[in-house]
């Protein structure tokens, strides 16, 4: 399995360094890409062309991002084709600070077919716990949550943790038919 990382919308691919060589400490292969900064609906084509552009087929990739990265992930892992076989949110942005519009950033989810993985600061100002737990129940009921007290929306401080979720995570996906 093949981990691709998209930055968050402050940063580029070599802002998520970290999250590569530590998923690869643990035994995880992994690749940062970078994204174009727009809407994170029309950076939905670059990353599918980076997925294509990927010698592994769709079921042995991760799709995963920090923030605008994994929006951007998480509308991609939406699309009826599937384009992996799971996907990995570091900070989900579920709605903008101080406005708590979380149904917008949550409408696609129903359409995710494949496991996913979201990991957040309970202190994150992008996606207040209580909205993110309802969001999950009524649209990803299936999606693991996990969080970290006095966190914000940057994972840094936990990061080490947060990347033992996210490879634990990869190692229980199931594993591809060899003839893939």
């Amino acid at each position: 399995m093949l981990i691709l990382i998209a930055h968050g919308a402050s940063g580029k691919a070599a802002s998520m360094q970290r999250h590569v060589d530590g998923l690869e400490a643990r035994g995880v292969r992994a690749a940062a890409i970078d994204l174009p900064l727009r809407k994170a609906e029309r950076a939905v084509p670059a990353y599918r062309d980076r997925v294509r552009a990927q010698p592994e087929t769709p079921l042995r990739l991760v799709i995963s991002g920090q923030s605008y990265g994994g929006r951007v992930a998480s509308l991609l892992a939406a699309e009826p084709e599937p384009a992996c076989a799971g996907l990995i949110c570091f900070s989900y942005p579920l709605h903008r600070p101080g406005q708590p519009d979380w149904e917008t950033r949550s409408s696609h989810w129903p359409a995710i077919a494949v496991p996913v993985l979201l990991l957040s600061g309970e202190s994150d100002p992008f996606a207040r716990l209580d909205l993110l737990q309802r969001a999950l129940e009524q649209r990803l009921p299936a999606a693991r949550l996990v969080t970290y007290p006095k966190v914000g929306h940057s994972l840094k401080p936990v990061l080490e943790a947060a990347l033992d979720e996210a490879a634990a995570f990869v190692r229980a996906l199931p594993a591809p038919d060899p003839g893939l």
